[in-house]
């Protein structure tokens, strides 16, 4: 199949969002108590900070963080807008980073003391509106050869978002069940595409 070219003249959403998560994170080092207690999302408060669901997304505390976010966001979001266009793009991106933080919350209120704990954390971080999209990658271009860090060696795109969730999900302090919630929406928007691909030939 032959796409059309999907980028609308004007501004470029990714680009956009790139900006504002940048200011969002320069606020956040001038005061991260503020912007992290007020935008963070933090399970137990979700009835009376309903919004921080949404919020959460464009909070980094460290440099590393958004940085790699965003140069994630950069390459997934160019792919999915040529696949899909922007406004599959810019749905997949909220939607899934909000029903990312959703498993967050479902999962926290699990009886268990390392998820009962996680009702407290503060939740920050595009990560799971980033693997909403590479979820939605994974099913409609799961081979696609990729170059990843840090292993600097060709693989399936599958391979390198399933290894980069994993290893990830082993770190301290990660949201990993964010990603998941994440990456199952954006599996489920991919299949949809992916049908609509075959129905076209």
């Amino acid at each position: 199949m032959v796409y059309r070219p999907y980028r609308r003249p004007g501004l470029n959403p990714i680009w956009v969002l790139i900006g504002v998560n940048l200011v969002v994170f320069i606020a956040t080092r001038i005061s991260p108590a503020i912007i992290i207690d007020r935008f963070g999302f933090t399970p137990v408060d979700i009835r009376s900070e309903w919004w921080t669901v949404f919020t959460y997304m464009f909070v980094h505390y460290d440099i590393w963080h958004v940085i790699f976010n965003m140069i994630t966001l950069y390459f997934f979001g160019t792919f999915v807008i040529g696949l899909v266009g922007e406004t599959v793009f810019l749905t997949t991106y909220f939607v899934g980073g909000i029903i990312g933080g959703l498993m967050y919350f479902v999962l926290s209120y699990i009886p268990a003391g390392y998820f009962m704990l996680s009702q407290f954390s503060v939740v920050i971080g595009a990560s799971g509106a980033i693997y909403a999209l590479g979820g939605l990658l994974v099913v409609m271009r799961p081979n696609t050869r990729v170059i990843t860090f840090p292993l600097p060696v060709p693989m399936p795109l599958w391979v390198a978002i399933l290894i980069g969730f994993i290893l990830i999900s082993f770190y301290s302090n990660v949201a990993w069940q964010a990603h998941l919630g994440g990456i199952l929406y954006g599996a489920a928007v991919g299949y949809y595409y992916r049908r609509r691909e075959y129905r076209r030939y």
